[in-house]
């Protein structure tokens, strides 16, 4: 905890991710921004932050392990062939570790599904951003209705995708597929992502296509809207853009406009997945700082 009576936090990576993550941090009424470390000072992000008073270093994971004082919260928002890694070497810290990349390494978890499984996981994985806009959708659905098949389609601007997020498109979609299955139910899922080179570029927009039994219009349309509801207590953007049942078929889609702190609107992709990771260590505050409080008074 620190002076200000937060939770001291941590971002690694400072690419688009991490610079958006960042910025709303340092917002949080429940964590205070500790530090954002990069592998290289010349980063055009960890520069940026460095020019605004942001405190920054460019050791990567080593910045964090060597710092003088641990932190209690970190999220790594660099890839998932370097998360293991990094899993492995804040291990002997008390640290919530976030996890932004498809590594499956630690609990995945979707705020509005299982957002109090980060109360009890040191480790925590935010799935993707395609997951965090879908699966909240699916899951509703599939609770009142038996689904045969789920299609999920990601369309996201190609400037708003960065190098390690290209890197990660095969665990990317491994890993939305397997979140779908795990929250939803069902089994037969396929998902797919469009990198849009479309200019202006496109707004974040996610396609699910149902097939189902006893699917119509009315029952679909309310648990799509009370889904909405949900997802703009903490991603304002997120709104249902189609909703149409015909013959067992649905088609759903939702558009996620980002609130353009540092990211442009078209970037939903990264508001989201920032906006869901903000929230679980926000959650997880909560808690720290209440049973702080109570031990002290």
């Amino acid at each position: 905890m620190n002076q200000r009576g937060r939770l001291s936090a941590a971002v690694i990576g400072a690419g688009l991710i991490g610079v958006d993550l960042a910025t709303k941090i340092s917002r949080s009424d429940r964590l205070g921004l500790g530090l954002v470390v990069g592998r290289d000072e010349s980063t055009p992000g960890l520069r940026r932050l460095a020019r605004e008073g942001l405190p920054v270093a460019a050791n990567g994971i080593r910045s964090l392990i060597e710092n003088d004082t641990p932190f209690d919260v970190v999220f790594d928002a660099t890839n998932a062939l370097a998360h293991p890694e990094h899993a492995k070497l804040l291990s002997p810290f008390s640290a919530l570790l976030v996890d932004l990349t498809p590594s499956q390494v630690g609990r995945m978890v979707i705020p509005t599904v299982n957002g109090l499984d980060a109360l009890s996981h040191r480790n925590v994985n935010m799935v993707s951003c395609g997951g965090q806009a879908a699966i909240p959708v699916l899951h509703a659905l599939a609770r009142h209705h038996s689904i045969e098949y789920a299609e999920v389609v990601t369309t996201a601007a190609s400037p708003s995708i960065g190098r390690s997020t290209r890197l990660n498109l095969d665990e990317y979609i491994e890993t939305t597929q397997d979140a779908v299955r795990e929250f939803s139910g069902i089994q037969d899922v396929k998902v797919m992502v469009n990198l849009s080179p479309a200019r202006p570029p496109v707004t974040f927009r996610v396609a699910i296509s149902l097939l189902g039994k006893e699917l119509s219009p009315e029952s679909v349309r309310a648990a799509v809207d009370s889904t909405a509801r949900e997802m703009r207590a903490f991603v304002g953007g997120y709104t249902v853009t189609a909703c149409t049942v015909k013959d067992g078929k649905a088609l759903i889609a939702v558009e996620v406009d980002a609130s353009g702190d540092r990211i442009p609107r078209y970037a939903g992709n990264l508001d989201i997945i920032n906006s869901a990771a903000l929230d679980v260590a926000e959650r997880y505050a909560a808690v720290q700082l209440s049973s702080a409080y109570a031990e002290t008074s």
